[in-house]
């Protein structure tokens, strides 16, 4: 791509976070009829008007361009631009009236995530990460630049995790496995605590049964801020890879981390 291209990409990134962020807004802490998947992960109305009003730009903008939506699925899998959409990350926070969800924005070239929008509707916060024409990656959060933090040590990490009820039982082993080596742990914060390592406020984040729109989007940006995101074996987050995710603020920290879930995290592939 061009650079002239990826200037026209954040143009559409304008448009689609102007078309996201007032139907979030205008549904958040209101009524709300939840249904569930067959996952039984829940869906509102406001996750499938997000995602149909985000799909009508890219249609109208880049209608050769593939389009990956959480609720809509796949279409134009063919094409060497697909653009990954997840309209509400953290649909069990939107529910229970809590501002810490985000509207996720990835755009594929070849299969390699070159863009990354990590968008906090409610608390006016937003990660953008973001491929060059020469291949650099840098990553601005509400438009300045942004930067993970410096920590290279597991006794000094702070690691986070969405909720506990996200791993299998081998999986709970190998995030035991990795609490214990690090100063502390919190749950919580979905896609938000993606952005808080890209600002440098956490250091590590273990996650599993992530879906392709859950983590396409966040590979930008952490990378743009000087982190490290990979599955659990240290390889590159693909639209085909497990789910299974760990980020990092610094290579040493992640390379310590991979050392520290060797054996266990192969045990517990999917």
């Amino acid at each position: 791509m061009s650079g002239a291209g990826y200037a026209r990409v954040v143009e559409i990134v304008e448009q689609l976070l102007a078309a996201s962020r007032p139907v979030a807004r205008q549904h958040f802490r209101t009524p709300l009829a939840v249904t569930r998947k067959a996952d039984c992960s829940p869906v509102t109305e406001a996750d499938r008007a997000i995602e149909q009003a985000m799909k009508a730009v890219l249609q109208a903008e880049v209608p050769g361009h593939g389009i990956l939506g959480e609720e809509f699925g796949l279409s134009g899998a063919e094409a060497r631009y697909i653009w990954v959409l997840d309209p509400i990350d953290g649909t069990k926070s939107f529910i229970s009236g809590v501002p810490l969800f985000g509207t996720l924005i990835a755009l594929l070239e070849d299969g390699v995530p070159v863009l990354g929008v990590i968008d906090m509707p409610m608390l006016g916060e937003t990660w953008i990460g973001q491929r060059d024409g020469a291949g650099r990656v840098s990553t601005r959060f509400n438009g300045a630049s942004c930067h993970a933090g410096r920590c290279t040590e597991l006794s000094e990490a702070i690691l986070f995790a969405t909720s506990p009820d996200q791993f299998t039982a081998q999986e709970t082993r190998v995030f035991e496995t990795l609490s214990a080596a690090c100063a502390a742990r919190r749950f919580g914060g979905d896609c938000y605590s993606y952005g808080l390592l890209a600002s440098g406020h956490i250091d590590l984040i273990l996650e599993a049964e992530l879906q392709p729109y859950d983590y396409l989007a966040l590979v930008p940006v952490v990378e743009g801020a000087g982190g490290v995101i990979t599955d659990w074996q240290g390889r590159a987050l693909t639209l085909q890879s497990s789910g299974q995710v760990l980020a990092a603020a610094t290579p040493a920290l992640h390379a310590a981390a991979l050392a520290r879930l060797a054996g266990k995290a192969r045990a517990a592939l999917p």
